[in-house]
C-alpha cells in the first residue's frame, strides 16, 4: 500500500493522469489503477520505466521503491494473520523494514520496552471480554516485535517517556518495579536511548504529541503511527512527516539527557 501511494505521488508530481501514465507504460488504465491501489504488484523493470516516464530523478528513492516492490519475504507476523487485527501486522512489518525508530509516550511504557506482565495487564484491562488465549496471543505478538532492538543487528531506537507513563501502575507494584528495571537494562544498550519527560517542566504543551516514528531507507519513506479511535493511523504525507519530525525534536530538547533519565528511573524503582 505504501509503494502504491508513492507511485501515485510520483505520477501526480509529473502532472500526469492515470490514463497518461498507462499509455506511456504501454498498459491499460485498469492496470495502473490496480498498481496504484495496491491490488497488483509491479516488477523492477516496470517501476523504473514508470519513474523515467514521470521524470523522477531521485535515485535513492527509486532504489528504495524497487526494494519494496521486489521484497517477497514473509515475515514472522504472517502467522498472526486472521487472529490479530491487520494493523498489528502492518506495524510489525513497518518496524521490520525501518532503519531507525523514535517513540514518544505519555500514558504507557512504549511497547518495545514492555515486559510480558506489563503487556498482559494492559491488554487484559483494555479488553476484559477477551478470553485468556486471545490476550496471550496479543502479548506474544508484542514480545516478538522487540526483535528489532534485540537482534544481532538492531536498529537505533530513541524513546521519550513522560514521567506519568513511568508512574502509572498498569499491574501491581512488583510488576511496576520489574518494568522500570527492564527499561533501565535496555537503556544501557548502545543503540537504545531513553529520555524522561518530567512533570516539572514549565510551558510544556506537548502532551498530545505521542507517536511512533519509523525511519525509512530515505526520508520520503518515513512513517508516523498514531493511535486513532479505530486503531492505529499511518501517516506518510511529506508535510505531516516534517511536522512530526520537528515535534519530536522539540520534545526531545526539553527531556532529560540519557544519564539523568536513568537516575530518574532508578529513583522511581527504589520508591517501589
Amino acid at each position: 500500500m505504501r509503494l502504491a501511494a508513492e507511485l501515485r505521488r510520483l505520477r501526480d508530481a509529473a502532472g500526469l493522469a492515470a490514463r497518461e501514465g498507462a499509455t506511456l507504460l504501454g498498459v491499460s488504465s485498469a492496470q495502473i489503477s490496480q498498481i496504484e491501489a495496491g491490488l497488483a504488484g509491479v516488477s523492477e523493470k516496470r517501476l523504473r520505466r514508470l519513474a523515467a516516464n514521470y521524470s523522477a530523478t531521485d535515485e535513492a528513492l527509486i532504489d528504495a521503491l524497487v526494494a519494496m516492490a521486489t521484497d517477497r519475504a514473509r515475515g514472522w507476523w504472517e502467522e498472526y494473520r486472521g487472529s490479530l487485527p491487520t494493523s498489528f501486522l502492518d506495524l510489525a512489518e513497518l518496524e521490520h523494514h525501518a532503519d531507525y525508530r523514535w517513540d514518544v509516550d505519555f500514558l504507557h511504557v512504549p511497547g518495545l520496552l514492555q515486559t510480558e506482565d506489563y503487556a498482559r495487564a494492559l491488554f487484559s484491562y483494555v479488553n476484559p471480554e477477551f478470553p485468556k488465549s486471545e490476550v496471550e496471543s496479543w502479548v506474544e505478538h508484542r514480545m516478538k516485535r522487540r526483535i528489532i532492538i534485540e537482534r544481532p543487528d538492531p536498529i537505533p531506537y530513541e524513546t521519550l517517556i513522560h514521567e506519568a507513563a513511568l508512574r502509572i501502575r498498569v499491574g501491581d507494584h512488583i510488576a511496576a518495579r520489574a518494568q522500570l528495571t527492564r527499561v533501565l537494562e535496555l537503556s544501557e544498550a548502545d543503540h537504545v536511548t531513553v529520555r524522561v519527560i518530567p512533570f516539572d517542566l514549565n510551558g510544556f504543551g506537548g502532551a498530545g504529541s505521542a507517536m511512533v516514528y519509523a525511519g525509512g531507507a530515505v526520508p520520503q519513506l518515513d512513517t508516523v503511527v498514531r493511535d486513532g479511535p479505530n486503531g492505529p493511523v499511518f501517516i506518510d504525507s511529506e508535510a505531516q512527516l516534517n511536522r512530526y519530525r520537528n515535534l519530536f525534536h522539540r520534545v526531545e530538547a526539553v527531556s532529560l539527557d540519557p544519564e539523568r533519565s536513568r537516575d530518574f528511573i532508578h529513583r522511581l524503582a527504589k520508591e517501589l
